[in-house]
């Protein structure tokens, strides 16, 4: 769908991927595909306890074992203060936190904690080394769920952590790390002015971003003090830079080169394994490799917050919601850094209103600590809040979808954590939907049908890219961020509209740390945006110089020289003189006329569009088992201007697979010890092509209007809508409001029989 009309040659096209050949072929070259000369195999030695203060560790015998080169436990690594780490991404972490995430200082404080590494010649004698590690463990009463977390005589994770964010500051310990609380308008007269209040409690599970590549690195130290790292991450400088600060580095010592990634969805924005390979390797003097296994997945790196909510919505009679509020507590896991805010700024971001708050808790409990899960924050928050908004469309007796287009938030519209938006397609998504086919086709016994709405902001960021002219006129274009949903073909379709050639005659690359300009991780949908902001201005360099170089050979005013359909077309007087010149032809002659023709283009993009969806979901409940069967399913997202549209239908469908999942299966399952007794695909159960329909997207452009092609970000709305699509869905196919996540067989089981 798109208002505008369509001006461009290469925008909007559907190009085959660049990398597509290799990944389906099986050429690509994943983290655990890379090997080096004298590799050693290292492994991680994790704790079996949810809490335990560490007496000692005892690495002897695992070093007297022939094989092994090297051991290493958080003493080898230096103390480092309290200070922020700046991601580039989807949130902030604490440099002290994460050395002691990457491996136990003092204590362990989750059921996978690293606690030790081992380098060896095998695989056989590392996993034999670590039963030689002695580990003296002095076990802690351990906390799993957030109100045990929150009670006073709760056992404590950090004795000296006193809550952010409360005034007055609190003069006691507790395992609460921060308050946040965004506020509008005047709270109590907006509720006084609704006819009708609903308040709901709902609660969702801790869940598993679930990528198919397990994390895997490995790191080479030579002896002149530089390091090589070969790893799959979400961002090669900031394997870069967290490496060198938890090693006391210095970050020109280190080159990180970036393999292809089998998935990340946020999950990959901080380091694991890499510093601990990397200490390995200095120590041994050999390169070390280290990948996980699922197990150490699920039990050793971050999902993302359980969460336990409460919202209250207050509407007239004629449908106009007077006053929005809600408390969220989050999980953050065995250190602070949850979502939480993010779950208060967007959970009610969709609607124009007038009075609203939102007040966010960070709660940490004895659980791997929570990383960024696509929109880290917003599903829940949504769940809790569309959840709500379906209930008050029931009993005002007012469609839902014409209920949420009487509240939506539009151009001018002030959003309660701060801005006033700029134009924005919310309203547009809603028309679509009611304008679909799917909206009004009807239903069967047990069936029913949810729709629920999601915003994320979306970000700019620290973007450098180049755009390289070959002798042949053929074009490479290289950026820095991982291409994990298809951002090379985007790139590389934005640079040929610039230059105005072929797209087949670009060939887009990811750089690694040495080659580029520093680059933010990918994450929060920054990188279209962004690196194509910074693609289209060097490929703008490119084509300054093209015209400048076909002036000299034409020895003609520059201001006489267009580009056109990528070529140089000369004007004026003397126009009638001159063929034009193919960029092919300019590049020939380009030693002539200057040397090479390169362009670059270094920033920090600002105005980046935030992006709505609403989704429709369609289910049917069996109600002799409580399974619950996906049986249609619509994606509607105002995706800004679509570059590639085949990947941001890709992005639409993918989203929307996960929060099916998130609805209705997937959690993580602890023991009374503290254990987690599900991590492998086998207990942990995610959707796969047999438990979904085919997702039906519908895209939306409303252009960004500060961006050159009109980009928004597309990655992360479309997990936001399907928890609370879904749940919605079974209510009205049940008539059951289920406000517990995941609406597994056995819960909703329990649930029909036990209300009749």
């Amino acid at each position: 769908m798109n208002d505008q009309p369509q001006s461009f040659k290469w925008i909007g096209t559907r190009s085959v991927r660049p990398d597509g050949v290799d990944k389906v072929t099986g050429r690509a070259t994943f983290g655990a595909d890379h090997a080096m000369p004298g590799m050693l195999v290292g492994r991680i030695l994790r704790s079996p306890h949810a809490h335990a203060r560490i007496r000692s560790i005892n690495t002897d015998r695992a070093m007297a074992l022939a094989g092994v080169k090297a051991v290493a436990t958080a003493a080898d690594f230096p103390e480092i203060p309290s200070e922020a780490a700046g991601s580039g991404g989807e949130g902030g972490e604490d440099f002290r936190q994460m050395s002691d995430n990457v491996m136990a200082r003092n204590k362990a404080l989750y059921d996978g904690h690293a606690v030790a590494a081992v380098a060896a010649t095998s695989a056989a004698i590392a996993e034999q080394a670590l039963g030689l590690i002695d580990v003296d463990y002095e076990v802690l009463a351990h906390v799993i769920e957030i109100g045990e977390a929150m009670a006073d005589d709760a056992p404590l994770l950090h004795e000296g952590l006193i809550t952010k964010g409360v005034d007055p500051k609190p003069s006691k310990a507790s395992n609460v790390a921060k308050r946040f609380e965004f506020a509008l308008g005047d709270l109590d007269a907006g509720f006084a002015a609704a006819d009708v209040v609903i308040e709901k409690d709902f609660t969702t599970q801790q869940v598993h971003q679930g990528y198919i590549e397990p994390h895997a690195a490995i790191a080479s130290a030579g002896g002149d003090g530089q390091a090589l790292i070969w790893c799959s991450s979400q961002g090669q400088f900031m394997v870069r830079a967290y490496s060198a600060k938890l090693l006391g580095m210095d970050i020109a010592d280190i080159r990180v080169i970036p393999a292809e990634i089998g998935g990340g969805f946020g999950g990959k924005t901080t380091v694991y394994l890499e510093p601990v390979a990397l200490m390995l390797s200095k120590k041994a003097g050999r390169p070390v490799k280290i990948t996980m296994t699922r197990d150490e997945v699920f039990r050793g790196t971050g999902p993302t917050s359980a969460s336990e909510m409460r919202v209250k919505i207050g509407a007239t009679k004629d449908g106009r919601i007077t006053a929005a509020d809600a408390t969220f507590h989050y999980q953050a896991g065995a250190y602070p850094g949850s979502p939480v805010q993010l779950g208060c700024m967007t959970a009610f971001a969709p609607y124009d209103l007038e009075n609203v708050r939102t007040v966010g808790y960070d709660v940490l409990v004895n659980r791997p600590k929570a990383a960024a899960y696509r929109a880290p924050g917003a599903p829940m928050a949504s769940f809790a809040a569309e959840s709500v908004i379906d209930m008050m469309a029931e009993e005002l007796g007012i469609d839902p979808v014409a209920f949420r287009m009487m509240n939506a938030a539009k151009e001018g519209t002030k959003a309660a954590y701060g801005p006033k938006f700029r134009a924005i397609g919310y309203e547009e998504t809603l028309q679509a939907v009611i304008d679909h086919p799917h909206y009004q086709a009807p239903l069967g016994e047990n069936q029913g049908r949810g729709v629920a709405s999601g915003f994320w902001f979306n970000i700019g960021g620290q973007s450098a890219a180049a755009v390289n002219i070959n002798e042949d006129g053929t074009a490479v274009v290289i950026s820095g961020t991982p291409d994990i949903g298809g951002s090379r073909a985007s790139l590389a379709l934005m640079a040929a509209e610039v230059l105005g050639i072929d797209v087949e005659r670009i060939r887009p690359i990811i750089a690694d740390t040495s080659a580029i300009g520093y680059n933010d991780m990918t994450g929060g949908s920054r990188v279209t945006f962004s690196i194509g902001m910074a693609v289209h201005q060097a490929a703008g360099a490119v084509v300054e110089q093209l015209r400048q170089r076909a002036a000299a050979l034409w020895d003609i005013p520059l201001e006489d020289v267009t580009w056109q359909d990528g070529q140089a077309v000369a004007a004026g007087e003397k126009a009638a003189e001159h063929e034009p010149l193919s960029l092919a032809a300019i590049a020939a002659k380009a030693g002539k006329t200057g040397g090479p023709i390169t362009g670059n283009a270094s920033i920090n993009a600002q105005g980046a569009g935030p992006g709505f969806g609403t989704h429709v979901c369609d289910v049917e409940v069996d109600p002799d088992t409580g399974r619950v069967t996906v049986l249609r399913y619509t994606v509607v997202q105002d995706a800004g201007r679509a570059i590639h549209p085949s990947y941001v239908e890709g992005q639409m469908q993918g989203g929307a697979a996960q929060g099916v999942g998130w609805a209705l299966n997937e959690e993580y399952i602890y023991n009374d010890q503290g254990q987690l007794e599900n991590p492998g695909f086998l207990d942990y159960r995610m959707p796969v092509a047999s438990d979904l329909p085919m997702i039906d997207t519908v895209i939306v452009e409303v252009p960004n209007p500060r961006h050159p092609f009109g980009v928004r970000g597309v990655g992360e709305v479309p997990i936001i809508p399907p928890l609370a699509a879904v749940a919605n869905a079974v209510k009205n196919a049940v008539g059951l409001r289920m406000t517990d996540l995941p609406i597994s067989p056995p819960r909703l089981l329990a649930a029909l029989e036990e209300n009749g």
